[in-house]
C-alpha cells in the first residue's frame, strides 16, 4: 500500500475547503493558515481555490465543498455579498468563513449570513481555529443527499 493510501486508509476522507479571493496573494495567506489541517482532531483538508464568483459558485452547486473561506475585499464581487448568494441560492450550503477588511466590518459579516469572520490583515491562528470549529460543525452535520 503506497504512503497516500495508507495515509488515507489511517485519518478518513479529506475536508474540502473552498478558497474564494480575486488576490492570490490572500489565497496564499489562507493556504497557508490551513496547512495540511487548520487543528489535530479535524481531518486533513484539500483546498480548491477560486479567483472568481462564478467559478467558485460552480464549485459550491456541484456539492462536494465542506466549509468556504470567502474574502470579503475581493473583487469584483466581494465575499460578503458572495456568501449572501450561497445562503439564499444553495439549498444546505456549507458554513462559510468571511474575511473581513478590517474588525468593525463584523455587522457586514453578520448581513451576509456568514458562520464565521475574521479580519484582514489574516492572523492565521484565529484563521485555523474558526476553520476548524466550522469544520466540526460540518462534520457533525449530515451530509445533504
Amino acid at each position: 500500500m503506497a504512503n497516500n493510501d495508507r495515509d488515507s486508509a489511517q485519518h478518513g476522507p479529506k475536508m474540502r475547503i473552498l478558497v474564494y479571493s480575486s488576490d492570490a496573494a490572500v489565497r496564499e495567506q489562507v493556504r497557508l493558515a490551513i496547512g495540511r489541517r487548520p487543528a489535530a482532531d479535524v481531518p486533513k483538508v484539500e483546498i480548491i481555490e477560486c479567483a472568481t464568483s462564478p467559478v467558485a459558485l460552480k464549485h459550491l452547486e456541484d456539492s462536494g465543498i465542506d466549509v468556504a473561506v470567502l474574502d470579503g475585499e475581493a473583487a469584483p464581487v466581494g465575499g460578503m455579498g458572495l456568501c449572501r448568494q450561497i445562503k439564499d441560492e444553495i439549498y444546505q450550503s456549507p458554513p462559510v468563513l468571511v474575511l473581513i477588511g478590517r474588525r468593525d466590518d463584523g455587522w457586514l459579516a453578520a448581513w451576509s449570513r456568514a458562520d464565521k469572520a475574521v479580519s484582514h490583515p489574516i492572523d492565521p491562528v484565529a484563521l485555523a481555529e474558526a476553520l476548524a470549529e466550522l469544520m466540526r460543525t460540518r462534520a457533525a452535520r449530515p451530509a445533504a443527499s
